[in-house]
């Protein structure tokens, strides 16, 4: 049986027509995905650009100021004075209580006068018997005087008389001198203040033998310090020497001291002296101030730090947090026309209430950025907002104080 191969004419439409049914939808299809992703691209909003960042910004504070440059130092006695003995021997009394005030010629010590005592009385006996020689040399040579005109003395003899006569003379003087002598190691057994102010502590307990004489020889009694007034001395750089010198600054300056446990320089004084040369090792020139210390609250071998006016005038302040810092170049940021962020050199002074002086860099009506400089790049726009720059009320840090090592309950 044989199978045709050809279709018949209608079947072979009906086929053909449902293939291209197939083709248009599938192409159908794409196109209508197609447009719709392009209707979709089309129809996302755009991203808004971010606005300028916010900073505030204010003109430098104009003040005027009192400069002053700092030294470091100790307190120093304005006199000190070793007491030894002028004369040997034991300590039989003491009259002050260690550490006391004492006044000049206040007595201290009392060593055993009696062997002074002894040697005074008999220097005292020498003077009447050398008077009493000089009375009978000058009685035996007026005698010979009038028996010279009867030629019954030689002119030997007679000039022999008046050398005896000289010679007595001589010798009660010498008698008189070590009565003044004795007298005087009598007086030194009573140690005397020679200057008022606060004394140390007893290096010798009474019924002790002390040494006399003079300079480190002698024993060492104990020591006094003049404390009303009292030097501050400190070392000067060279740098600051120059500036003082060249400001006209020297002795009879005034200066303020603050101690380490106050906040403020309460204590007064004058720049009194400044070394004649300076030390080639450490490039330093000593000097000395003169503070008033009624109270006796100031003590040799304290810290101190010293300030000494350097100028007064108007000057420009910003707080320190608008400085920026480039190893030891400073600046700050400050906004020019259009709101535009720039980088301005400046030169910076002490700090005063927490604020920074600008020594040089800065104009009176500049925009200074004093917040939000991080987000301010220099050669961009920023939005700015107006501040104000005001010196702290209080910005000194309190002094740490010690504190007690232990507590206990008060009895009730």
């Amino acid at each position: 049986m044989t199978i045709s191969t050809f279709e018949k004419p209608e079947t072979r439409r009906s086929r053909l027509a449902g293939g291209h049914g197939k083709t248009l939808l599938l192409l159908f299809t794409v196109l209508a995905t197609a447009g719709g992703g392009t209707m979709l691209l089309h129809s996302s909003p755009a991203t808004p650009a971010a606005p300028p960042p916010l900073v505030t910004v204010a003109t430098p504070l104009e003040r005027q100021v009192n400069q002053w440059d700092e030294y470091v130092g100790r307190f120093a006695a304005s006199k000190s004075v070793e007491i030894r003995p002028r004369v040997s021997g034991p300590v039989t009394e003491i009259h002050f209580s260690d550490g006391q005030m004492v006044a000049q010629g206040q007595l201290l010590f009392t060593i055993d006068p009696r062997p002074y005592a002894a040697a005074l009385d008999e220097a005292r006996a020498g003077v009447s018997n050398a008077a009493s020689t000089l009375a009978l040399a000058r009685s035996d040579y007026a005698r010979a005087a009038r028996l010279r005109g009867d030629d019954a003395v030689s002119a030997s003899e007679i000039d022999a008389l008046h050398t005896r006569v000289e010679a007595a003379g001589a010798a009660l003087a010498a008698a008189k001198a070590r009565v003044e002598a004795r007298a005087l190691d009598v007086e030194f057994t009573q140690v005397r203040a020679p200057i008022a102010g606060r004394i140390s502590d007893r290096r010798i307990d009474a019924g002790n033998l002390v040494a006399g004489g003079e300079g480190a020889a002698a024993t060492l009694l104990t020591t006094i310090n003049a404390l009303d007034p009292i030097y501050f001395t400190f070392d000067a750089s060279e740098a600051l020497y120059l500036k003082a010198r060249r400001e006209g600054l020297g002795d009879g300056a005034p200066v303020e001291v603050r101690l380490q446990d106050e906040t403020g320089y309460a204590w007064k004084g004058k720049l009194d002296f400044t070394d004649n040369g300076m030390d080639p090792r450490s490039g330093t020139v000593r000097g000395r101030a003169t503070i008033a210390n009624p109270r006796l609250l100031l003590t040799p071998g304290m810290f101190g730090n010293m300030r000494m006016e350097s100028g007064t005038g108007r000057a420009l302040l910003i707080p320190d947090t608008a400085v920026q810092t480039d190893q030891a170049d400073k600046s700050v940021l400050v906004l020019g026309p259009n709101d535009i962020v720039s980088t301005r050199p400046v030169k910076l002074g002490p700090s005063i209430d927490g604020l920074r002086i600008v020594t040089a860099g800065l104009r009176p009506d500049d925009r200074v950025i004093i917040g939000g400089s991080l987000s301010a790049v220099p050669g961009t726009k920023v939005q700015a907002q107006s501040g104000t720059i005001a010196a702290l009320a209080d910005s000194t840090v309190s002094p740490a104080t010690p504190v007690a090592a232990a507590a206990t309950f008060a009895a009730n």
